[in-house]
């Protein structure tokens, strides 16, 4: 993958970026905030290891427009700020997932590798449900030929239920695990807060089925 790596302290930059291009990845390096913007920009990666603690713009705000602007890169946030309150923050503001300094590169290694396996069952590969369609190659969806702009965390929780068509349930545990990469001690009732967001956007596609949990659906969930 093309990764770019937005952290301000130099010899932890270039340890994950010498880390990355022995295991075959493509990297650029920048170490504050307005830079990751340009650079993502620039380079359209396709993933994104961001920390919160910035110059120039706070990695929180980086975030948020990286969410509004480059929906189609993953962003992996490393940070240092322990508290659960930051964490569930950053996977609203639409983190594919969160992990804590110190950390281990294996580790660190294993939850990248999570991610472009997410991202290679996108590979030219067209979803529907209905008028719904998700179009994993340009991360756009679209109903009844309109687009519709989603949140990179509603986009991956659509892609988890358009993924279940044909299963008669999934529980909400399953959907943490998938599209949340579930913080310790964050509960299942973010993905009703979800799911009622997707339900506020597209409407009679998916109409009262997805709300109620009922089996008109893509799948239901328990």
């Amino acid at each position: 993958m093309h990764v770019l790596i937005v952290e301000d302290d130099p010899a932890l930059g270039h340890f994950l970026g010498q880390g990355l291009m022995l295991d075959g990845h493509e990297v650029a390096l920048v170490t504050d905030g307005e830079g990751a913007l340009a650079s993502a920009a620039k380079l359209r990666p396709e993933l994104m290891i961001l920390d919160l603690g910035l110059p120039r713009m706070d990695g929180m705000e980086v975030l948020a427009a990286m969410g509004e602007r480059y929906r189609s890169t993953s962003v992996l946030v490393l940070t240092g700020r322990a508290e659960m309150e930051e964490r569930v923050k950053c996977l609203e503001l639409g983190a594919d997932d969160v992990v804590l300094k110190p950390f281990s590169f294996h580790e660190l290694r294993a939850r990248l590798n999570a991610l472009g396996r997410r991202r290679s069952q996108f590979d030219d590969t067209v979803l529907r449900f209905g008028e719904l369609e998700m179009d994993g190659a340009t991360h756009t969806v679209t109903q009844a030929g309109s687009e519709v702009d989603l949140t990179a965390t509603e986009f991956s929780l659509l892609e988890s239920l358009l993924r279940r068509q044909g299963e008669r349930v999934c529980s909400r545990t399953e959907l943490m695990n998938e599209v949340w990469r579930t913080p310790e001690g964050m509960g299942t009732n973010i993905v009703d807060v979800y799911v009622n967001y997707l339900r506020k956007k597209l409407g009679k596609t998916l109409g009262r089925g997805l709300g109620a949990m009922r089996a008109q659906g893509p799948c239901v969930i328990r």
